[in-house]
């Protein structure tokens, strides 16, 4: 019986190493940052980005040294991703953002300045989704965050 035990509880040990190792292999693969993409983080000229749609109300405002080169040489083009992917990602990105906003002993305070007012129930239009979707994936890959269960990849 003892010899049955052990065996199981080995396999798991053995299923769940290999299971790790294999993720972490991945995960460093499809985090490799390139040469452009390096270039566009060391920016140190204020890039400011509006992102505002002419339908709605809202408006973001973006000042970070880089997202603007990063936008247009890196990011996938408007049209890669459907409006409905970028809402559903941008709304659990935004709940850990304003989460991380209110534990500044956690969160570096520096990082997470402001909240982020972003309701599902308003239609914000493909520009407006499309430019916070980019800037979190850029801020994701810049500053090593993760801001949900997604890896932060291009």
């Amino acid at each position: 019986m003892k010899k049955k035990i052990f065996k199981i509880i080995y396999g798991t040990i053995a299923a769940t190493f290999c299971a790790l190792l294999f993720n972490c292999g991945t995960k460093s693969a499809s985090l490799a940052i390139s040469e452009d993409e390096k270039n566009a983080f060391t920016q140190v000229e204020r890039d400011t980005i509006s992102i505002s749609s002419e339908e709605t109300e809202y408006e973001i405002i973006i000042i970070e040294p880089g997202f603007n080169i990063w936008l247009a040489s890196i990011a996938k083009p408007e049209g890669y991703y459907s409006q409905n992917f970028m809402e559903n990602r941008n709304q659990i990105m935004v709940l850990e953002w304003n989460q991380r906003v209110l534990q500044p002993a956690r969160y570096n305070p520096n990082l997470y300045e402001m909240q982020i007012d972003y309701s599902r129930q308003i239609d914000y239009g493909y520009e407006v989704n499309y430019k916070l979707y980019n800037y979190f994936i850029y801020f994701q890959r810049k500053y090593n965050q993760r801001l949900g269960p997604f890896i932060p990849r291009i």
